[in-house]
């Protein structure tokens, strides 16, 4: 037999063998030997990285990072357009007019998706407006729908992502239009056959973003998901007596963590949580819309999970394929994780579906933000060495600071050296530099953090089972002032007064509950409570097919279901049919909310209309801190930087959460001051701090609920940014003007001392110790969470003290528990699970 004659003799056996039971087989034992072969992962944790195409590809990517600053995968990009959002309504307005443009494809990655999340409210005002509704459309209109979430450890988080991933596969059945064009992937997987080497329990997929057609990007500390709608006055109430239908957060949308946390968000229409006597927790954040080149770097970083998920749970699945991208081809694939194994499963897509120099950022510059791309990330979140660029980026920009330092994060967990461990980020050593540097010049500087009063977790802070809330917390107070080696320590240490230059604050909130008299008198002789006729309203705003919990047809459920629809559709009517007879016919005096009140031109709280003696008014005012979910970092009115990374190891080592920022800044200068001298600040940065600095100072006016007119709620390529100039926008203009410092520290100061009087508003510096707190805040049914603590106080006197409250700033309470043990090692806090808290 001639050379090379028996290998074209079996290569033309195999062809014919192609497509028998025989040929399936023999492929099928191929995939099986890979499942069984994942075993072996757990002697090999380096088992991504030890082949010889694995070493190149590694070194490929390492190159690359090199050669980019921050050691960022992305390198720098000029000539963005980019677009900021300041709280969800503007944020999801925007994102459902971007959305309802998409021609080609879309892909979200997020941590928590809900397919029921109205993006415009109120809700049964714009029912064709719920996310799961805008993705059908979409869909049937051929757009192609990827989306990644996180797959959560069931035991220990809510977020339901299998509800996620079958409501939105049920959307477009087999048969109709538009099935096929929306795939989701949840990650990390918790199989123990298919994953044995290669389970995560502990850390999550934590960034939020969306690219759309390649054209544009959505980025931010926004997930698309129930308890992130807000409005910059953030209302606690959602209580209406002219008519359930103007609600605004609909079943569990209306959330407040704090006194109990989501529950099973598959039935997303229940709430256990009344809106009757309980006010939500009120939701601050921030994020951008770009046009411009960072779109294909975000993209990218798209296309490497979507791929790394594939070949780590999906490589044996027809039903997800692998995707190639313009750029990243041939022998570059490997750099966004394609594969070619012998027996692919699955088809090879190739993205963008049109070509990417038909993108209008393509062919010219669309904006004048200069931007580059920046993320955690390691092998178990993208099979990839591990990136810290976003650290890297923070570390950098806050110790070239030279005027001020601003930050809004959910977190501040950091270390000035490797004396703190567990916590190993070196943010706090980057902030310490900086103080020490503008102190020994002289020079004014400030480094001002907003962050929230408690972590958004259940429960009353006593209870052994906030040990994990209070670990954080004491790993924060550790971070910022308590020890030698924390930030105040250590500016200390080097003979500066780290007073003068480091300020923490946090946010909080008020309300009034409308549950008038009128509408308890309608709930006593109907015999229907308000909550029951809530619950039947998101039952009737549901869309025709309530989703199933499989990826077949959705269907309306068995008997059951059907009878409690029916059951609660006949309270809701047996509750409506006593309007008139209490008066609810009329035009309602009582407002739904006073939180405008707090802001600019929006009255006093003592002008307020109350339907009844102002007496029972008194037991409807709530407060609640007004969470800070943002990651956002300004500096010196010039560069910013916003995404999905909080500040503390599990986001910026790279190893734990996976996240993705993006770090701006704009070369469109605009003329301001800074300490009173000219200045040249950033238009991006400088306006987005004046509009966040206005909203905290209660400087801006409130928002209506219908944001279609608003510039700031429409995408980038709509129109820019309106910085709402007037006397206020100038008033903040400089970032060290005594004037704003002393408006600033002196609203914090009578907010934080209101909040105290009137509602004993825990965290609080004269509670150093857990007897202090039984004496401060006794735990008691008479006392209910968030409401007035003294019921004795004359109805005017509370009315005259909210009047007092501007805006939502308060101090952070850094004496909270300074001489009590925060958080004793033991079963929840000890070494094994310090990593989870940090």
């Amino acid at each position: 037999m001639a050379p090379g004659e028996d290998s074209r003799m079996f290569a033309g056996l195999r062809d014919k063998l192609k497509g028998t039971n025989l040929y399936d087989a023999k492929v099928g034992a191929i995939h099986l030997k890979s499942k069984v072969g994942k075993f072996g992962n757990l002697i090999n944790p380096n088992h991504r990285h030890d082949e010889e195409h694995e070493k190149i590809t590694d070194e490929k990517r390492t190159r690359i990072a090199e050669s980019h600053r921050f050691n960022s995968f992305a390198p720098e990009r000029d000539g963005n357009k980019i677009k900021w959002y300041v709280d969800g309504r503007d944020y999801f307005h925007a994102v459902s007019v971007a959305l309802e443009k998409a021609k080609e494809t879309i892909y979200i990655e997020d941590w928590w998706l809900s397919p029921e999340l109205f993006l415009r409210r109120p809700p049964y005002f714009n029912q064709e407006w719920r996310l799961d509704q805008v993705l059908k459309r979409r869909a049937e209109a051929g757009v192609k729908i990827y989306v990644i979430v996180y797959k959560e450890v069931a035991q220990a988080i809510s977020c339901n992502s299998a509800h996620t991933k079958h409501a939105l596969h049920a959307l477009c059945p087999e048969g109709t239009p538009g099935h096929g064009n929306i795939t989701v992937m949840r990650h990390p997987d918790h199989n123990v056959f298919e994953n044995a080497g290669d389970m995560t329990f502990y850390w999550a997929h934590h960034e939020k973003f969306i690219v759309i057609d390649y054209e544009m990007a959505f980025i931010g500390g926004l997930d698309l998901c129930f308890g992130r709608w807000d409005n910059r006055q953030h209302p606690l109430s959602d209580v209406h007596p002219a008519g359930v239908q103007n609600e605004m957060f609909p079943g569990q949308d209306f959330n407040n963590n704090r006194i109990l946390d989501f529950q099973t968000v598959e039935d997303w229409k229940s709430n256990a949580l009344s809106k009757a006597d309980f006010g939500r927790m009120p939701w601050h954040d921030v994020a951008m819309c770009l046009v411009g080149d960072c779109v294909y770097d975000i993209a990218e970083h798209f296309v490497l999970r979507w791929n790394f998920v594939k070949r780590d749970k999906y490589k044996r699945s027809e039903g997800f394929d692998w995707l190639t991208m313009t750029g990243r081809e041939g022998e570059n694939e490997d750099l966004v994780a394609v594969q070619r194994p012998k027996h692919p499963v699955g088809k090879y897509i190739h993205h963008p579906l049109s070509p990417l120099e038909n993108r209008s950022w393509a062919q010219q510059q669309q904006g004048t933000v200069h931007a580059q791309v920046v993320r955690s990330s390691c092998d178990w979140s993208s099979g990839i060495l591990t990136e810290h660029s976003i650290q890297n980026a923070y570390c950098e920009v806050i110790r070239n600071a030279e005027h001020y330092v601003y930050i809004e994060n959910q977190f501040f967990i950091t270390a000035t050296g490797e004396e703190q461990s567990p916590i190993h980020n070196t943010i706090g050593r980057a902030i310490v530099d900086a103080c020490v540097k503008a102190g020994k010049a002289g020079r004014k500087f400030r480094v001002i953090i907003v962050i929230p009063a408690i972590p958004g977790f259940a429960g009353d802070l006593r209870d052994d089972a906030a040990m994990g809330t209070r670990a954080i917390m004491d790993y924060q107070f550790k971070s910022i002032h308590r020890g030698e080696h924390s930030i105040f320590g250590q500016i200390k240490a080097q003979g500066v007064d780290p007073t003068q230059h480091v300020f923490v604050f946090n946010l909080r909130s008020y309300d009034r509950l409308n549950k008038s008299p009128s509408m308890v008198k309608q709930e006593e002789k109907s015999g229907v409570k308000y909550q029951d006729v809530q619950r039947a309203q998101a039952e009737e705003i549901m869309a025709e097919g309530v989703h199933s919990t499989t990826d077949q047809k959705p269907t309306l459920g068995d008997q059951s279901d059907k009878e409690e629809k029916e059951r609660l559709m006949e309270q809701k009517r047996l509750f409506e049919a006593q309007r008139e007879e209490v008066g609810l016919d009329q035009e309602t005096t009582s407002t739904d909310s006073i939180a405008h009140t707090a802001m600019l031109n929006g009255g006093k709280v003592s002008e307020q209309q109350w339907d009844g003696d102002l007496e029972d008014e008194k037991q409807n005012f709530v407060q609640e801190e007004l969470y800070i979910h943002g990651k956002l970092l300004i500096v010196d009115d010039r560069i910013v930087i916003c995404g999905s990374s909080n500040i503390n190891d599990r986001s910026q080592m790279g190893l734990h959460d996976s996240e993705l920022s993006i770090v701006m800044e704009d070369y469109n200068t605009l003329d301001s001051l800074m300490d009173g001298q000219p200045f040249k600040a950033g238009h991006h940065a400088a306006t987005l701090r004046r509009l966040l600095w206005r909203e905290h100072l209660g400087l801006l006016p409130a928002q209506q609920l219908d944001a279609s007119e608003d510039p700031n709620a429409q995408p980038a390529d709509v129109c820019p940014n309106d910085i709402m100039q007037g006397p206020e926008y100038e008033f903040v203009a400089d970032p060290l003007s005594d004037k704003v410092w002393d408006m600033w520290t002196g609203n914090a100061t009578t907010n934080t001392q209101i909040f105290r009087h009137l509602f004993r508003a825990d965290p609080d510096d004269n509670i150093k110790t857990f007897d202090d707190y039984e004496a401060f805040l006794p735990r008691h049914k008479k006392f209910k969470q968030g409401h007035l603590h003294d019921p004795f106080m004359p109805a005017d006197e509370v009315r005259q003290k909210l009047d007092q409250i501007k805006g939502h700033l308060v101090w952070m309470q850094l004496d909270f528990l300074c001489d009590a043990p925060m958080a004793e090692k033991g079963l929840q806090v000890n070494a094994y699970t310090e990593s989870i808290y940090t």
